[in-house]
């Protein structure tokens, strides 16, 4: 991770949202390369134009990942939306094993 990294991590808040512009500066690119991300199902905005587009907290994040993905493996933006979807997927489960396994420590100390 790097110092630009722990920057935008500590000044994004959860309820903040950002424009297309904000968004942008806020990680150092340019509107074109925001787009190919929600095109290719990186980035999923509110909104259906990109004049009207509204990015969560989690975009920024999201964001961090994608470019880490392509900085350290050096892959392309299909790569990076199926490897997100991939640990997306991931997450999710390992957050049901671990709601099942708290489940069943509870019904063994009954």
């Amino acid at each position: 991770m790097t110092d630009r990294d722990v920057l935008i991590s500590e000044t994004v808040d959860d309820a903040t949202v950002y424009r297309l512009r904000e968004l942008c500066e806020l990680c150092e690119v340019n509107a074109e390369y925001i787009a190919e991300m929600v095109e290719t199902g990186i980035l999923i905005p509110e909104g259906s134009e990109p004049s009207s587009w509204r990015f969560s907290a989690h975009a920024v994040v999201r964001f961090q990942q994608a470019k880490r993905l392509q900085r350290d493996l050096d892959v392309n933006l299909p790569g990076i939306a199926l490897a997100l979807e991939l640990l997306d997927e991931l997450n999710g489960m390992r957050a049901k094993v671990r709601s099942l396994e708290h489940l069943v420590s509870r019904m063994c100390r009954d």
